[in-house]
């Protein structure tokens, strides 16, 4: 196979250009764009050139997924003494009416050091004092006042009921961060958690509920520990329980940083944020790009959360954004690569499905 063999830049720029950027040429992969370039011409260190060439296009940065580890370190959230001092909360909107109010909304309560939960049916438009006087009623009355509440971003939380709950209980709200719901718990009242190796009612009250699949067992001997030794019961298995979760904590922490990498970001870098989050973006959904930008980084919060620069078009948008949802960008060489486009259309696409309006494709009309 003859090639041609070129010493101008000038004639490398068009053949690059056309093998990737073009519409027939599909923004191929950094391997198949090289089988098609070595097939046309040669030039010295030409394999890098193309990588080079690959790597900082726009287009394939912000459509094609992001591939490798995901960045971002577990940080452990400090962790409850006692039962009932740190809780969860959480609304379940869109369930199926029930009860004699025909509820379709329920509010979960989750204690965060045994587990155990709480839900509170109520209706949706309910006013944020009426869940605050709820949950002084149903809750509070057999729990106590919490210390601290941790939830998701819910406008309801981060609106009129923060204030009531605060005046009502003087309990502290803490929020996750933007686009990130990492912080909601599971429990089952009856079952055994794996975090903490007992159920719930068993580490509150030193006993577990009894339930109609315990009828099988009547003709077993239990055991029942003397009136003297009861109390030391819950204490030994709550401090049994505090071993766990840092067992539990340290075994997640271990397979989480063999897929997570440490993120090495600074001010003013360059990144694309994923679109996984952007639903309401004017252009079709299913055609849309995995990762909108580049935005600059104008602020770092603790070690997994970076605020950027949003355009105009995603100024509703939060702009504090996890570290798990973006990427670096990689800015090209303008001098290297001239005939590069940096601003690539986004409707290019949508409008040649215009085509589909034209008669032929349209029903025709009696």
């Amino acid at each position: 196979m003859c090639v041609k063999t070129v010493f101008d830049r000038s004639l490398v720029n068009p053949v690059l250009k056309e093998w990737h950027d073009s519409p027939f040429s599909g923004h191929l992969s950094e391997d198949r764009t090289r089988e098609k370039v070595k097939t046309c011409i040669w030039w010295s260190m030409w394999q890098g050139d193309v990588g080079q060439y690959l790597k900082t296009c726009d287009r394939c940065q912000q459509s094609k997924k992001y591939t490798g580890k995901r960045l971002g370190n577990m940080i452990k959230i400090q962790g409850p003494s006692r039962p009932w001092e740190i809780s969860h909360m959480d609304w379940v909107t869109g369930l199926p009416p029930g009860g004699d109010k025909s509820n379709k909304s329920c509010l979960e309560i989750v204690e965060r050091f045994i587990k155990t939960p709480i839900f509170l049916p109520f209706q949706k438009d309910d006013k944020a004092m009426d869940t605050s006087l709820l949950i002084w009623n149903r809750v509070v009355s057999w729990t106590g006042i919490f210390t601290n509440i941790m939830s998701d971003r819910d406008h309801e939380f981060t609106s009129e009921l923060c204030t009531n709950l605060h005046q009502l209980f003087g309990t502290k709200l803490s929020f996750s961060t933007a686009y990130s719901a990492k912080c909601d718990e599971l429990a089952y009242k009856t079952s055994i958690h794996a975090s903490t190796n007992h159920n719930p009612p068993f580490l509150e009250k030193g006993w577990s509920p009894r339930l109609p699949q315990d009828s099988l067992r009547k003709d077993f001997v239990e055991l029942h520990p003397t009136a003297a030794s009861f109390k030391d019961f819950p204490d030994k298995a709550r401090k049994y329980a505090v071993r766990c979760i840092q067992d539990s904590f340290a075994y997640v922490k271990d397979k989480w940083e063999k897929l997570h990498a440490t993120p090495n970001l600074k001010m003013e870098d360059l990144i694309l944020v994923s679109t996984n989050n952007f639903s309401k973006i004017k252009e079709c959904n299913k055609l849309k790009d995995s990762f909108a930008g580049p935005f600059v980084i104008k602020a770092l919060h603790g070690e997994n959360d970076v605020e950027v620069e949003l355009s105009e078009e995603l100024m509703n948008k939060h702009p504090t954004f996890p570290v798990s949802l973006i990427k670096p960008y990689k800015s090209g060489d303008s001098e290297k690569f001239p005939l590069r486009n940096q601003f690539h259309s986004k409707y290019l696409l949508l409008n040649h499905l215009v085509i589909r309006k034209s008669p032929r494709f349209s029903k025709k009309e009696n």
